[in-house]
């Protein structure tokens, strides 16, 4: 068991080191891990829309997708490591309301193909994803190992289709 267990909301960002477990729950929302096996650090986002609308101050926000990875890219130079560097998985983005048509469903989809686009434009390498689908995900990212455990949550998974 990790000695620091940290939940990340929404809009939440996270990047550490050492003995710590990060949590979320996903929905629509992308969650990228990053993580350094040589150095044992890496972090999460979760991010909930696909970028902000412009002209919005230029503070790094972890609510959209290329703030995200701004501040990633920020970290991985604060400490003094490159792209390459790290093991890089993505998860998320499935569509909450399957049978309801409307703009809503797009989000989805829109925040996964976004955040792939600006890993591969800053340099990462994504080894890993699990993208789209519908209903929700748990994800745990441990930080000492570089493990993620997912599970669906998935209401209709059980459900017969007619």
């Amino acid at each position: 068991m990790a000695d620091t267990d940290v939940h990340l909301n929404p809009g939440d960002f996270r990047f550490a080191g050492g003995d710590v477990r990060l949590h979320t729950l996903l929905g629509s929302c992308v969650a990228i891990t990053l993580w350094h096996p040589g150095r044992r650090i890496g972090g999460m986002c979760h991010y909930l829309l696909p970028g902000r609308h412009p002209g919005v101050a230029p503070r790094l926000d972890g609510r959209y997708a290329d703030d995200a990875v701004g501040l990633f890219h920020r970290e991985v130079d604060r400490h003094g490591t490159t792209p390459q560097d790290y093991v890089v998985k993505v998860f998320g983005g499935a569509d909450q309301f399957p049978r309801i048509p409307g703009p809503l469903t797009g989000v989805a989809a829109q925040n996964a193909r976004v955040g792939l686009d600006l890993l591969r434009r800053h340099g990462f390498t994504v080894s890993a994803c699990e993208l789209g689908g519908r209903g929700s995900r748990r994800l745990i990212f441990e930080l000492a190992t570089g493990d993620v455990w997912l599970r669906s949550l998935d209401p209709y998974e059980d459900r017969a289709t007619t």
